[in-house]
């Protein structure tokens, strides 16, 4: 019987502090797509009063267009994939650290 019970608060232990890491990464995740539609829109908006030539305006707005929607879109997907898997990845993730700091101290 003692031995049924201990894995479940381990096994309770782990899912906690699994879904804390998750919520970090995704926390962290969430706002570097922020930092990167607010950097390459003050960028566009600073460089705009420099081009002269209407033909790079347009290039330079869809090539824009084209890095936040490919880097937003590969984010959305890590964080769906994260979600799925966040027992197997955050898990060993977990076990590691744990063994580090056992072997420290």
């Amino acid at each position: 019987m003692e031995a049924a019970a201990i894995p479940h608060s381990v096994d309770a232990s782990l899912t906690r502090r699994i879904d804390q890491m998750h919520a970090r990464d995704r926390a962290g995740l969430i706002l570097f797509v922020l930092v990167l539609w607010s950097t390459l829109g003050f960028a566009l908006v600073r460089v705009w009063s420099y081009i002269s030539i209407p033909e790079i305006g347009i290039i330079l707005s869809v090539a824009c267009g084209f890095v936040l929607f490919f880097n937003t879109a590969a984010v959305i997907a890590m964080l769906r994939h994260y979600t799925e898997d966040k027992h197997f990845i955050y898990g060993l993730d977990i076990k590691h650290l744990d063994e580090m700091r056992r072997r420290r101290g």
